[in-house]
Formats: C-alpha cells, sequence, structure tokens
C-alpha cells in the first residue's frame, strides 16, 4: 500500500519532474520540525538510496526513505487549487495529531510505547 498519489497529484508531479530530466521520480519523506514534531517533504528523487521503498504510481517512482515510511505508510497525497493558492495535501491515516498552523504533525511511531 505505502503511497498513492490522485490523479491531480499525478499530474502535478509529472509537470514538476518534466523540468527535470535527470530526475528518476518524486522523493517522499518527513523531517523532524515545528511544534508537532515532523513536516512532510517532496522533492526531486536522483538517485535511489540503499533501504528506499519504491513505489509506482500512474507510471511515476515515488521513493521513501525507511526512516521516514512508518510515518508515511498509506499517505494519499493529492494536490489542489484554491483560488490563487495551490499545494499538495496529505492524507495520512498514520496521523494523530497536527499543530495549530498545520506545518507539522505526529504519527502513532511518535507515541511513546
Amino acid at each position: 500500500m505505502a503511497v498513492t498519489l490522485t490523479p491531480a497529484a499525478l499530474e502535478r508531479a509529472r509537470q514538476f519532474l518534466a523540468r527535470e530530466p535527470q530526475a528518476l521520480g518524486l522523493r517522499f519523506g518527513v523531517r523532524r520540525t515545528g511544534c508537532s514534531g515532523l513536516a512532510y517533504v517532496v522533492e526531486v528523487a536522483a538517485e535511489n538510496l540503499p533501504g528506499d521503498t519504491v513505489v509506482e504510481a500512474g507510471g511515476l517512482k515515488v521513493f521513501i526513505d525507511p526512516a521516514s515510511l512508518p510515518h508515511v505508510e498509506g499517505t494519499e497525497i493529492d494536490f489542489q487549487r484554491r483560488g490563487l493558492n495551490q499545494e499538495f495535501v496529505f492524507r495520512n491515516p498514520q496521523a494523530t495529531g497536527a499543530c495549530g498552523c498545520g506545518e507539522s504533525f505526529t504519527t502513532r511511531s511518535d507515541l511513546p510505547a
């Protein structure tokens, strides 16, 4: 299951990657930041790193590093336009909370055992 992309997200990702001919696909993961702990990272994947999980969606490869995978497993990535704003939107079943500004979130993996 790993990660899925909606048709709108696939279209936007393809447009983005068309400007990067050396790109293998997208790299999707998380980094520690903000008041809740994690923030999403979406960038061009220039290489397949050791341990990466590679998910194919509509012919597009999404590379996920092993440390991020437990935090993003099952996430649906969408792309939405609202007036002048446009952004990737993440529907993550692992998310258990988010900060008020929406910049960061926590997951089940962050909770104490």
